[in-house]
């Protein structure tokens, strides 16, 4: 359902920013006051050089995030409900700038810290007072190596300004220059665009989905020339990152600034090479499902069983979640309760709103969730899954102070996929019709067909292209092009026609511009599985273990905290379970299919 403007839908499904802010006139005011604070952020220059002034420091510092993090949620969201509204504009500006402001005012901070000894700097790790900051004096502790002088500090932050551009301008060419052309579908010209693509792939009508696919990487090959020097232009970048860091590559450099070590980065790599046949199987069953005499990379999107979703309404839906969710327990289900009555979703879509999902965790408040929701069995998994995200961030803002509340982004997606992994098994346990339940079955496969097999293949491009021109090698059209055909070959496997056109998706993947960020998906949806499966099989005691694991912020390193929640990354183990899971699922559809 969606909503020709916002005024139209009802008042329960429009999220309460007022949680926040009463008005924009109260955001203005609040606005002007931290403004009038810039000065103070440097008071301290100088003179951290003691327990008192450093602790002072600290809970200061907390004081004006958190008020700037209410400020910049609420312009980002009152942004989101309507992205022409040029009030919204101007106060997402402004407070985005208050931030860069911000960052560059305390940049004085880490290298002045940097110069204490590192006797004195456990002293107050182990300090009670310093309880709430323990994490990030270990992080100073450990960071100092990479410590630059304030004035090479200063520089480097300031050649972000330059840096940027390699995913400035792949973003303009990607949304605005490349020209994607149109199509014929049924009588009526297609014009082409990333959500028109997307849904062709899901066109009945196989030479439709070729036409989109042949036209669609058209773009990208007629500019494959100019998209490989951006993208080396940014791996160099990353490199040069990495040296001026005093870091061995830059993949050391991603995986060290999220207190991850690098061994889990290879550690996946290497396990998902180990994993492949299950995966192999899956892609001979989809040719033989869908009738074809070829299985092409255009046929990986369109759904095996037609008429099989499942369309509810939201009020519906979200009673799906809650029967779905029901093994983590009764204060679980209250929280999801709290957050469909006082208002944190903000449901339906408007013309103006921005697209997509997402859950946002505003400290001193609550989480808020975005969502356009549909009547799909893809949005019913979507709210699952943001509403993942928010209890993640209930769970750690209550347990953990400030500063140690926030996680991280390496375990930002556990939490959010195992409730899509508990709403599937509940969904398959009750359904009746074999159609919806093989469709299901599909819809996992695919799940990690997508996120952790892609996403690692992803992942070892990034590796390859990094080590190719660390060793001073250069990063042609041709060269990356034909790695990764290679690498899709080799994901794939034989049952698919490797089309040429293949060999350029590389060309079009937004994220290679945040290098080493992919293989978190992959990492993250492993572990939800674990989490999830054991949560089935253990009950209570492993649910207690995973809200241990949810209320821990950012208390340890992210590794350390999926071990509490009996997932240790830096083994084979967590894979080869879900190698396990993805073969006795593709078992249980063929079954279905016979």
């Amino acid at each position: 359902m969606s909503y020709q403007t916002r005024n139209d839908i009802p008042t329960q499904y429009k999220w309460n920013l007022a949680d926040i802010f009463v008005s924009t006139e109260a955001w203005d005011k609040e606005f002007e006051q931290i403004l009038a604070l810039l000065p103070t952020f440097t008071e301290y220059k100088g003179k951290l050089n003691n327990k008192k002034t450093i602790l002072e420091m600290y809970k200061n510092n907390d004081i004006t995030e958190e008020r700037i993090e209410k400020l910049y949620c609420y312009a980002y969201m009152t942004y989101c409900e309507d992205s022409k509204n040029t009030d919204s504009q101007t106060r997402y500006g402004k407070v985005s700038t208050l931030l860069s402001k911000m960052s560059e005012l305390l940049a004085y901070v880490e290298p002045e810290m940097s110069k204490i000894p590192d006797q004195e700097l456990n002293e107050m790790v182990a300090d009670k007072d310093f309880a709430d900051y323990s994490e990030s004096l270990k992080a100073l502790i450990r960071n100092k190596p990479h410590v630059l002088s304030e004035e090479q500090e200063r520089i480097v932050a300031s050649t972000g300004d330059v840096t940027r551009f390699f995913n400035e301008t792949f973003s303009r060419l990607d949304s605005g220059d490349l020209d994607y052309g149109s199509i014929m579908v049924d009588g009526k010209e297609v014009k082409l665009s990333h959500g028109a693509y997307s849904t062709l792939m899901q066109h009945p009508d196989q030479n439709v989905r070729k036409l989109a696919f042949e036209r669609y990487y058209k773009a990208y090959i007629d500019q494959v020339n100019t998209i490989s020097a951006i993208y080396e232009g940014s791996v160099k970048s990353d490199i040069f990152y990495a040296k001026v860091r005093k870091f061995d590559s830059a993949m050391e450099k991603a995986t060290f600034y999220e207190n991850a070590d690098k061994v889990v980065y290879e550690n996946l790599i290497k396990s998902i090479n180990n994993s492949f046949e299950p995966l192999h199987e899956y892609i001979a069953l989809r040719k033989k499902l869908l009738k074809v005499d070829k299985l092409n990379m255009y046929d990986l999107h369109v759904p095996i069983f037609a008429n099989a979703d499942i369309a509810v309404d939201y009020e519906k839906a979200f009673d799906m979640v809650l029967e779905g969710l029901a093994p983590l327990g009764e204060d679980y289900r209250k929280l999801l309760l709290t957050a469909r009555n006082n208002r944190w979703v903000d449901v339906y879509e408007t013309p103006t709103k921005r697209g997509g999902a997402y859950s946002m965790g505003v400290t001193g408040v609550h989480p808020f969730v975005m969502l356009n929701y549909q009547e799909t069995t893809h949005d019913i998994f979507t709210l699952a899954h943001e509403l993942g995200h928010s209890m993640h961030s209930h769970y750690s803002s209550k347990n953990q102070p400030q500063a140690k509340a926030g996680y991280t982004i390496f375990v930002a997606e556990v939490a959010s996929t195992v409730n899509e992994v508990l709403l599937l098994n509940y969904l398959l346990a009750k359904e009746k019709d074999v159609n919806i339940k093989k469709y299901l079955l599909s819809y996992y496969l695919d799940m990690l067909r997508t996120t952790m097999y892609r996403q690692a293949m992803f992942a070892e491009f990034e590796y390859i292209a990094h080590k190719r021109s660390e060793n001073g090698e250069p990063l042609s059209s041709e060269v990356l092009s034909n790695d990764y055909y290679e690498l899709n070959k080799k994901y794939y496997g034989p049952s698919v026609e490797h089309n040429q056109q293949i060999r350029y998706e590389w060309a079009r993947i937004p994220h290679f511009y945040r290098a080493f960020y992919v293989y978190k998906y992959s990492t993250g949806i492993t572990s939800a599985v674990c989490i999830a499966q054991r949560i089935l099989k253990e009950g209570a005691p492993m649910v207690a273990k995973y809200k241990q694991f949810l209320s821990l912020g950012c208390s340890l390193d992210p590794v350390s905290e999926l071990k509490v929640a009996g997932v240790d990354l830096t083994s084979n183990v967590p894979f080869d379970i879900v190698k396990q899971s993805f073969a006795e699922t593709l078992q249980q559809l063929k079954e279905l299919c016979e």
